[in-house]
């Protein structure tokens, strides 16, 4: 009973390959993700999750120069701050 020929049509193999491709996509993204999870290190002074948590050997000059890196603040900002960090830097650290 083949009433279509023996064969697909054009059509029939562009699904056949495109349906292969998302297929083998979706098995190495699982795999990725996967190893991804497994082998995350949980260390305090690395990004991870989108979110910065500084250990606690980073000065305020090298908070300061990592934002500055970062661009999260103007040259003329850092300057500014910079000079009050040097300038009132003992009586912050008394806290």
């Amino acid at each position: 009973m083949f009433w279509y020929d023996h064969g697909m049509s054009g059509w029939g193999w562009f699904g056949a390959s495109l349906g292969m491709i998302v297929f083998w996509g979706l098995i190495i993204t699982v795999a990725v993700l996967l190893y991804r999870a497994f082998t995350r290190s949980d260390r305090s002074d690395s990004v991870s999750a989108g979110t910065w948590t500084p250990s606690a050997q980073t000065s305020p000059e090298q908070l300061l120069a990592e934002r500055f890196a970062r661009g999260e603040i103007d040259a003329e900002e850092y300057q500014r701050c910079l000079r009050v960090l040097r300038s009132h830097g003992a009586d912050l650290t008394k806290h």
